[in-house]
């Protein structure tokens, strides 16, 4: 297994997150996108909004030295939920869940909650290993699919 590890995200990331966070396969499978993922301007200031709140961990996902990805705990609703983006040169690889084991010893709340595109297979295995229960479905618009789609709402209490 490659070695994986968090570490904060910074100023020298933000053009690499982009371009993975735009690559048309990965917008297709997260489905739960920007609108335009090609807005620069727009990511530039989700990511400022970010990175500046207290409330939101934000991490780089790090394998081998090279930048995967980046994962996040954030409130949602009431509620803390978990978010992460790896680029697709990664998927299959371990990464995605051990990204997410190191970020459930940072983040201590719980319960905490995932969502994950209900075709989205690969991404409901990485929350599955760690522990995420299946807590429900819900139609939702996804912006990276142009349509309404099943959605899965996981939840991890321990």
């Amino acid at each position: 297994m490659a070695g994986v590890a968090l570490r904060p995200v910074e100023d020298g990331d933000l053009d690499a997150l982009f371009e993975q966070m735009r690559d048309p396969e990965g917008v297709r499978m997260a489905a739960f996108t920007p609108e335009d993922p090609d807005d620069r301007n727009a990511f530039d200031a989700h990511m400022s909004r970010v990175r500046s709140s207290p409330d939101i961990t934000l991490r780089a996902v790090m394998c081998d030295g090279h930048l995967a990805g980046s994962i996040a705990a954030f409130p949602a609703g009431g509620q803390t939920e978990v978010t992460y983006w790896i680029e697709r040169a990664a998927w299959g690889k371990g990464i995605a869940t051990r990204a997410l084991a190191l970020l459930l010893e940072l983040v201590t709340a719980r319960p905490l909650y995932a969502r994950a595109a209900s075709d989205n297979a690969g991404s409901l295995r990485v929350l599955q290993k760690c522990g995420f229960q299946q807590a429900g479905p819900e139609k939702c618009f996804a912006a990276g699919r142009n349509e309404d789609i099943e959605e899965t709402i996981l939840r991890l209490d321990n």
